[in-house]
Order: structure tokens, then C-alpha cells, then sequence
């Protein structure tokens, strides 16, 4: 393990023990003045062109409130989920059925026993949407991208296995995790899955805020493939707590890139709605791609890579 990787990984160890030692109000704040540093310096460019996209500006036109805005948002993310652990799970289920909508639609998908996709954007705290399943309708599982180091990415899997997810591995499993979220959905379990960036270099082509972007084709052909409804879940901060929106069953009908495309467009809506809490800061669209990625991507589409 080289020195960067090893201290990445003890700085998460250190987090996850000391943050929730602080009192909620000191550590919120301690984070957001790391947010507004990085600010001040402009914050990451692609967050900026991405935001740009969601607003139809050209990225120097971005407001520089709404760049600070969405590094406090991703910063509060952060220390949620360091405190998270020592949170009261009932108490943050019962504040989640008090303030969000559509949860009828996975209670409907649970009772029915075909299992469901929920599919989500990186949008505000998508772990306390898990935990809301726990508590009310049942373990989700969920699929988690290997990091580097392998420390840390076995520190990741207990955090969320601790809040009682069932988690596998993207990479380096002893089989793929499709086949495996197959048969979660087909014993009736809920597959939740983030949903907008493409990990895999192999994604669906589709149009997200007027410009061609790829969208992991996961969430549509599970759906698909098993006939369980596909479910759009959207994520957001409030001043004093969270808002979760479970939307209505996606059509699946004229298969996987019509499917992504209806999904794209319903995250579209609640990103457009919330830009401040979308953390995404990889590239999304392909104009962003570097010329190697656009390069692979385009052999898998045309069968020759």
C-alpha cells in the first residue's frame, strides 16, 4: 500500500471515530468552512461544468453561491455519514416517513414480493434513504464500487453492512454482481443502485439536459430482465433535514435504452429541482470524455472493443 492510499484510508478510520464525537451543531460547521475554502477557489471545474449543464449556462456562468452551496451540501454528506453510525435509526425512519413522498410505491413493490429497483443520482444522503428501508420494509442490497485501498473498501462495506445493507462488490467478487442482484430481486428483495454515472465504460447512450450522455444500463435491464418495477428515487437536503421522493413505476416497455432514457429524464427532473445537493463531480456527459474513454466507449457500442 503506497503512502497516499494508507493515509486516505486512515483519515476515513479517524473520521469515523472522531466526528461523532463533536456535537452535531460544531462538526456540520467544521465541515461547511472546509466546503467554503474550497469555494473560494473556484471548487472543482468539472462540478462547475456539470452544474452548467443543469442549468444551461456556460460553466464561468455558474453563480458562485451555487458552487458553494453544492461543496456544503457534499460536505454535510460527508459528515453525516461519519456520524451515522452513532445515529438513532428509528428516529431518522420515523423523520423520513414524516417528510417524504411515494414511499407507497416501494411499500406497493414489497407487498407484491417481485422485489424492485430503486434507482438513484448522487443526491443529498442516499444512505439515510437505506436506512429508511431497513427499518420499514426490509434490508436493501446494494452494490459498492471498489476502492483503493483494499482497506478502505472493506471499511466502507462494514459501515453500510452495520446499517444493515447487504452489500457486493462492482469488482473482484467470486461472481458478478448482475447475476447476483437477479436472484436478490427474484427471493423479492429490494436492489437500490446509483444510477446516473457510468462505471463501467459500457453505458447506455442517452440525452440528459439536451447533451448526449451514458448512463449505467443496470438499473433498466434488471428491471427488464425480471419484470420487478423500476422504481426513481431522488434525494435532497433541507434547512433542518432531508426530503425523499419515491416517483411512480418507470415504463419499461420498448427495452433498455428507451427504459434508461425515462430514467434519465426523471433524474434530470429532480436534479433541475435540487442542483445544490447533486455531488457529482466525475464527468458525465461524453463531451467530457478524455479521448482514450471516448475511444473505448464507442468500440463497446459498435461490438469491436
Amino acid at each position: 500500500m503506497n503512502t497516499a492510499a494508507r493515509a486516505a484510508d486512515l483519515g476515513y478510520a479517524a473520521a469515523w471515530r472522531l466526528v461523532r464525537l463533536l456535537p452535531q451543531r460544531w462538526a456540520l460547521r467544521a465541515f461547511e468552512l472546509v466546503a467554503d475554502r474550497a469555494a473560494r477557489r473556484g471548487g472543482p471545474e468539472q462540478l462547475r461544468r456539470n452544474l452548467s449543464r443543469v442549468l444551461g449556462i456556460d460553466p464561468d456562468a455558474v453563480p458562485d453561491e451555487l458552487i458553494r452551496d453544492s461543496l456544503r451540501s457534499y460536505a454535510r454528506y460527508w459528515c453525516e455519514a461519519f456520524r451515522l453510525p452513532s445515529m438513532d435509526p428509528v428516529r431518522l425512519a420515523e423523520i423520513i416517513e414524516s417528510s417524504a413522498t411515494g414511499l407507497h410505491h416501494v411499500r406497493h413493490a414489497a407487498a407484491a414480493g417481485k422485489g424492485a429497483v430503486l434507482a438513484l443520482p448522487h443526491s443529498g444522503n442516499w444512505d439515510l434513504a437505506g436506512v429508511w428501508l431497513v427499518e420499514r420494509v426490509g434490508s436493501p442490497t446494494v452494490v459498492a464500487e471498489r476502492l483503493e485501498p483494499e482497506s478502505l473498501f472493506r471499511r466502507f462495506v462494514r459501515f453500510r453492512e452495520r446499517l444493515g445493507f447487504e452489500i457486493i462488490p462492482l469488482t473482484g467478487g467470486a461472481t458478478p454482481p448482475f447475476g447476483q442482484l437477479i436472484a436478490r430481486i427474484r427471493e423479492g428483495r429490494l436492489v437500490c443502485l446509483l444510477g446516473e454515472r457510468d462505471l463501467s465504460g459500457a453505458g447506455v447512450p442517452v440525452e440528459f439536459f439536451g447533451e448526449p450522455a451514458t448512463m449505467p444500463a443496470g438499473p433498466a435491464k434488471l428491471a427488464i430482465d425480471t419484470g420487478a418495477p423500476l422504481l426513481p428515487v431522488h434525494c435532497w437536503f433541507t434547512p433542518g433535514g432531508w426530503g425523499f421522493e419515491v416517483g411512480a413505476p418507470i415504463d419499461t416497455t420498448g427495452g433498455l435504452a428507451p427504459t434508461t432514457q425515462r430514467l434519465a429524464d426523471r433524474f434530470a427532473a429532480g436534479i433541475a429541482a435540487h442542483p445544490a445537493d447533486w455531488h457529482m463531480w466525475q464527468p458525465v456527459w461524453t463531451a467530457d470524455f478524455s479521448a482514450e474513454r471516448l475511444a473505448r466507449w464507442e468500440a463497446r457500442r459498435n461490438g469491436t472493443g
